[in-house]
């Protein structure tokens, strides 16, 4: 069986004073803090979420 390609996701802003969509985004993608990192499945829907709230993480590793 082959592994999943991941990608590794920070985040970089703080979700107070976003609306709540992006607040719920950012606890979907596992992320809570500046600065937390989270391993993830590099899947079409990560992608879209990661697109969603670009502005406040970065791919650290595709």
């Amino acid at each position: 069986m082959a592994k999943a390609k991941t990608i590794i996701v920070e985040q970089t802003g703080s979700s107070i004073g976003r609306p709540k969509d992006q607040h719920a985004t950012l606890v979907g993608l596992g992320l809570a803090k500046t600065g937390r990192r989270r391993e993830l499945e590099d899947t079409p829907a990560v992608r879209g979420m990661i697109e969603k709230v670009a502005h406040l993480v970065r791919v650290v590793d595709a």
